[in-house]
């Protein structure tokens, strides 16, 4: 009965609504966001490597998460494997090293997975 009588109640409630449907259509399932796009794909290893420590600078898609330089998505059009692994072991800009943080398998694994991207 309260929202008969106050139209205001109902447009805060059908835009209440909106939101809550947009929010959960951007969360889970969209093929960026969870990496079905076929960016991900690869061994389970070397994924769960990239994901464990990569994802959070080059995106869930390998799109990039900090500026141009970060997107993944074509690296091994400019890079070879050998300069993937010299990038992921040393670092450069702001990109740290990681050759303390991950063994050379797995360095190895994401430097092959990554030079395949074209």
């Amino acid at each position: 009965m309260f929202a008969k009588r106050n139209p205001i109640f109902i447009l805060i409630l059908f835009v209440s609504l909106m939101l809550m449907l947009a929010l959960t259509a951007c969360g889970g399932s969209g093929n960026a966001a969870s990496g079905k796009d076929g960016a991900l794909d690869g061994p389970d290893e070397v994924v769960s490597v990239y994901k464990a420590n990569c994802v959070s600078c080059h995106g869930t898609g390998l799109q990039g998460r900090v500026g141009p330089a970060t997107n993944l998505q074509k690296v091994g059009e400019r890079m070879s494997a050998s300069d993937i692994t010299q990038q992921i072991e040393q670092g450069e800009g702001s990109m740290p090293a990681f050759k303390d943080r991950l063994t050379t398998e797995e360095i190895t694994g994401l430097s092959n997975w990554l030079a395949a991207k074209k």
